[in-house]
């Protein structure tokens, strides 16, 4: 008798109480609601390159590296950020000092939880690479390897007072980044490390004590026409969930014909040394071209780095896909 009442209890809890289905469904994590990224406005970003391009050659100790330092700390004042101008003297290849600014804009500094954006907004002291030996040792415009980079974060800053994002977003504009060796002088026993100089610094001696980001996207050389962005080594090594998922979210968008799925190379750029110091997976979207010489485009390090050689549809593709993806972590 009892032998059978407890089966009748036993065959009326499972009937009761277990549901297959509801037990599968009730496992799968609920899918968070995609978030309506603002729109990129590449007509913004272009004025931007143009405003840093009139400034002429910001290159550290000078009147117009001067001038542009104070425009971009008041811009990104004006789109709400918290600034700090983190200044510091640094040795170039050369041991000349050079006294450079760091430009950082915080949104919601309370937050713990953080990304970081990032680019170099000093230009190169030298055509290197321009076939004119007479105006080789003249500094360059930079409308793309440097302008172009702080143009999109420049706009993504404008959309983040606009639409303000439930994370905490670190912008930082990095100094004497292009003040490395020359390839058109004969440097005797030349310095390691010439490159980057302020991402170095800042990566030793970060704004916040113990500073930490879910990750860094660094934009480099971002606004040439028909720009094409590998995947860039390094960041493949230190990043490479946050690389795939950010080629991901550009495919789409649409954006495929620039982020190709295509390995590039190992660039020094300013990622390295924010993952070397501070252990942030950076992802570096870097222009990479493989009809040049130089993988960079013939422009590079030329005269010819000047806004013919920016295109809005390039500004576009970089800054509404950076905007999707941090608005949708």
């Amino acid at each position: 008798m009892f032998k059978h009442l407890s089966l009748v209890l036993f065959i009326v809890l499972i009937s009761c109480n277990f549901s297959p289905a509801e037990t599968k469904s009730s496992a799968k994590k609920k899918k968070e609601p995609k978030v309506e990224a603002p729109t990129f406005n590449a007509d913004s970003a272009y004025l931007f390159v143009q405003k840093q391009v009139d400034f002429g050659p910001r290159v550290p100790n000078t009147e117009e590296h001067a001038k542009c330092a104070n425009y971009l700390s008041e811009k990104l004042t004006s789109f709400g950020a918290d600034v700090i101008v983190q200044e510091a003297e640094l040795r170039a290849f050369d041991n000349t000092l050079l006294n450079a600014k760091n430009i950082i804009g915080q949104y919601k500094p309370e937050l713990k939880d953080r990304v970081l954006l990032f680019a170099h907004w000093d230009t190169r002291p030298f055509a290197d690479h321009c076939d004119d030996p007479s105006r080789q040792n003249e500094p360059i415009l930079g409308a793309n390897d440097g302008g172009s980079g702080v143009a999109v974060l420049l706009e993504i800053a404008r959309q983040l007072q606009k639409a303000p994002i439930s994370m905490g977003v670190d912008i930082i504009f990095f100094d004497a980044e292009d003040y490395g060796n020359p390839d058109h002088i004969e440097i005797q026993n030349p310095k390691q490390d010439t490159w980057c100089l302020g991402s170095q610094y800042w990566a030793q001696n970060p704004h916040v004590k113990n500073y930490y980001a879910r990750f860094g996207i660094l934009l480099d050389m971002v606004g040439a026409p028909n720009a094409t962005f590998h995947k860039e080594l390094h960041s493949k090594d230190f990043a490479p969930r946050i690389q795939k998922k950010l080629w991901n979210t550009a495919h789409k968008l649409g954006y495929g014909n620039y982020f190709v799925f295509q390995d590039g190379g190992y660039i020094t750029d300013d990622h390295i040394y924010v993952n070397k110091h501070l252990n942030i997976p950076c992802v570096d979207i870097i222009q990479y071209d493989t009809s040049s010489n130089t993988s960079f485009g013939s422009y590079w390090h030329t005269h010819d780095d000047n806004m013919d050689v920016i295109d809005k549809n390039t500004l576009k593709a970089v800054g509404q896909t950076v905007l999707e993806f941090i608005y949708n972590q």
